[in-house]
């Protein structure tokens, strides 16, 4: 957070500035440890929302570079300060340039890495914060790294999967709708004019598809603005929270990808787990980090009421069991490693098998939505040619 200070040296002259911090306790102190008298402190809020807006997205695979780039500068003995401004010059994400290049300045400060970080919510995620304050107390900074790396690499992947996988009926979907519109601007009025030189009534479906020819060539405008307020409305309310929770709890449920969606969520919440708890961060900790990293509003809802049963003493396993998301394997997995005392290791190896399930699952998937897309849009555009020569044969018969 970017905070503005106005304060007065011990000779009466008046001081402005502008400092990040986490707190204005922390700004206040930091204005007495120079020596100033505070006069007023307060949080510039219109710089961050510029900044906000004007951000580009920091993308796992930025971050897996950052955490790769930082652990091999650390381990071949180069200081922290010292790294951070190597690799504020050298990326290329604007945002996570800026955001390095003041987490640098604050370390410089006497700021610990972590607290720094938690400066910049919005470029840093809460694992990686984690992460690294666990590391600054075991020693093991270079260590952390490299694991954040490898765990951001994994979740990029996974997620390049599934865009892949949506590319092709998104595609197809668009080339449908192209197509139809087409045919309703450009072929059915040719055959319109063959119709209205006879008197035959047209059939119901030819005078619908017509009316729809006739509204898209008039008002095309207002077809273009409906469907531009249908996306923002449904983009809208689908990045609300109710939104979300809706959206997420149809993935869970629907047929086709309810079973998909469920094997990333594992992945996810199994390899996110099996780092925090490797690396000495208490399990109900863990669990609260966990549950903001799934990417799913439902699943997050009962991970956080599963954190008050561990806390009450239920085992792991038998929350997991319970809340009745992820496939049975889980818990009896989790349950071993709860008995072995390997849970992390465990833990580990339920995420590797998983990311292979993850991209079988995304296969099949795939290879289920391409014959449907293609079914549709086959019907859409049988109706539409089945609309166009139905007055024709309604013609011949007359004849």
């Amino acid at each position: 957070m970017k905070f503005n200070y106005i304060a007065v040296t011990k000779s009466g002259f008046r001081v402005n500035g502008s400092v990040e911090s986490t707190s204005e306790n922390e700004v206040l102190r930091m204005i007495k440890s120079n020596g100033y008298l505070p006069v007023s402190i307060e949080r510039d809020i219109e710089s961050e929302a510029k900044f906000e807006i004007l951000s580009k997205k920091v993308k796992k695979k930025d971050l897996a570079v950052f955490c790769r780039q930082f652990y091999t500068m650390l381990d071949a003995g180069i200081n922290i300060v010292n790294s951070l401004d190597i690799l504020s010059a050298q990326t290329e994400n604007k945002t996570l340039k800026k955001a390095i290049s003041d987490v640098a300045e604050n370390v410089q400060k006497g700021v610990t890495l972590s607290e720094a970080m938690k400066m910049h919510p919005k470029v840093f995620p809460t694992i990686l914060i984690n992460m690294v304050e666990a590391g600054e107390v075991s020693g093991n900074l270079d260590t952390i790294l490299e694991r954040m790396a490898v765990h951001f690499e994994k979740e990029n992947k996974t997620e390049n999967k599934v865009r892949s996988s949506m590319v092709y009926p998104i595609v197809l979907m668009i080339v449908s709708v192209v197509v139809v519109i087409f045919m309703l601007i450009f072929i059915l009025p040719t055959f319109v004019g063959m119709f209205e030189g006879s008197d035959t009534p047209l059939p119901l479906p030819t005078q619908i598809l017509i009316g729809l020819s006739d509204f898209l060539q008039s008002y095309w405008y207002i077809f273009i603005g409906i469907v531009a307020l249908l996306v923002f409305g449904i983009t809208s309310y689908i990045n609300s929270e109710n939104g979300r929770r809706l959206y997420d709890g149809i993935k869970l449920k629907l047929p086709i990808i309810k079973g998909t969606t469920a094997k990333i969520v594992t992945s996810r919440f199994t390899r996110t787990l099996s780092t925090l708890m490797s690396s000495g961060i208490p399990l109900l900790r863990s669990m609260e980090v966990v549950s903001r990293v799934v990417n799913n509003k439902v699943v997050e809802d009962k991970l956080i009421s599963g954190i008050e049963d561990i806390r009450r003493g239920v085992p792991l396993s038998r929350m997991i069991k319970d809340i009745e998301i992820f496939p049975p394997m889980v818990d009896s997995m989790v349950k071993i490693g709860e008995e072995s005392g390997a849970l992390d290791d465990i833990l580990l190896k339920t995420a590797d098998f998983y990311d292979e399930e993850v991209d079988v699952a995304l296969t099949r998937l795939t290879s289920m939505l391409e014959p449907l897309m293609i079914v549709f849009m086959a019907l859409i555009i049988g109706f539409i040619v089945i609309a166009m020569y139905l007055p024709m044969f309604e013609v011949i018969n007359t004849i």
